[in-house]
């Protein structure tokens, strides 16, 4: 990005900025709640950059009065003074226009959204699914530090405590932000407890990561649907349930199908079940879309194919290693109980710079 276009794109949101700070003070606007309400959110996307860029303005203009007093200035010390001060300036100029541009960077339209978590044993048998369990109580643990909300949507589990299959809603401030780069397939190497002669095994779970979509921005006609209702299914005794209250949807253009059977009343399983299936056919949507856009990127964190190996956690070694961004962690115990925020934020990182490197 040109120096003159980064600075004149600053110039505008900070004008922008300046003006919906005046209709906001406007007392005919206050008396409107919707109008102040929308007026009020769209300030607030652009508050960030546009006090950052009048710190800069500032800064700048520090170093040119600098720069000016020190061409008649005669007395040594004082020309000291003012060289130290434009040396600062210049230091502070330069660390507030790269934050500036980590700003102007586009933003994920999906960051601030709740999102379905989706975790499934892939190739590994029994070992496969106790995996898939324990990454299951690895993001849950990282939610609940977090304060991220977690419902169970469906689950599919196996007679030795592994999971086949798990589905949750994840509610909170920028859950999909900050769970957006777990999607992928999951490798683990260790030696499983089924195992008696103390062989390395690998085997994998995937983990997908979706933006819940709103009602609007997905359209369900009935005639491409079909509803079933059945029997939760249990362990025996008292939890088995009685009355048909689990949830099938069919989502025939797709062939996508949702299950839920989590709550015991069935409009609550229909509703969650919908909730799904909404995000789901999001996501399939604007993979579709953009898939011509996403084969350029590749190599973006975060956006590479879900059938590619993104991490592998070696358990001899004490080591997890994200492929994407080829960073190892030696810590796979704390890792295993939600201790992901190092990882995450690496990701991040990457993310940023790539943006940053396609922007030049």
């Amino acid at each position: 990005m040109a120096v003159d276009s980064f600075l004149k794109k600053l110039e505008d949101i900070y004008r922008r900025y300046c003006e919906l700070s005046e209709k906001l003070a406007d007392p005919a606007v206050i008396c409107d709640t919707a109008e102040w309400t929308k007026i009020a959110k769209d300030q607030a996307e652009i508050t960030e950059p546009s006090q950052k860029y009048e710190e800069y303005v500032n800064v700048v203009r520090r170093k040119t009065d600098a720069e000016e007093a020190l061409k008649t200035e005669s007395d040594a010390e004082m020309k000291q003074l003012l060289s130290e001060e434009i040396s600062e300036c210049s230091k502070q100029a330069e660390v507030l226009k790269d934050e500036l541009k980590i700003l102007l960077l586009p933003k994920d339209k999906n960051d601030d959204r709740n999102c379905i978590m989706e975790i499934r044993g892939g190739a590994g048998g029994e070992e496969a699914a106790l995996f898939a369990y324990e990454l299951y109580r690895m993001y849950l643990n990282y939610c609940e530090h977090h304060r991220l909300k977690v419902e169970l949507v469906d689950s599919n589990e196996t007679e030795l405590g592994g999971i086949k299959e798990i589905v949750l809603n994840i509610n909170g401030k920028d859950a999909y932000k900050q769970l957006k780069f777990e999607s992928g397939v999951h490798r683990v190497q260790r030696v499983p407890e089924t195992e008696s002669q103390g062989r390395v095994h690998t085997s994998t779970a995937t983990v997908a990561i979706l933006p819940e979509a709103e009602d609007v921005e997905v359209e369900i006609n009935d005639e491409d649907i079909r509803v079933d209702v059945y029997r939760s299914s249990g362990a025996g005794g008292q939890k088995v349930n009685k009355t048909e209250t689990a949830i099938r949807i069919t989502h025939f253009p797709t062939g996508i199908v949702v299950t839920c059977q989590d709550e015991r009343s069935q409009l609550k399983n229909k509703d969650k079940a919908f909730k799904v299936l909404r995000s789901r056919l999001y996501d399939y949507y604007n993979t579709q879309n953009q898939s011509a856009y996403d084969e350029q990127r590749k190599s973006l964190v975060g956006r590479g194919d879900r059938s590619e190996r993104i991490r592998t956690y070696n358990f001899p070694q004490g080591r997890v290693t994200d492929h994407r961004i080829g960073l190892s962690l030696y810590s796979l115990d704390t890792f295993m109980m939600g201790d992901i925020e190092e990882m995450i934020e690496a990701l991040a990182v990457a993310e940023r710079e790539a943006q940053l490197a396609g922007e030049e």
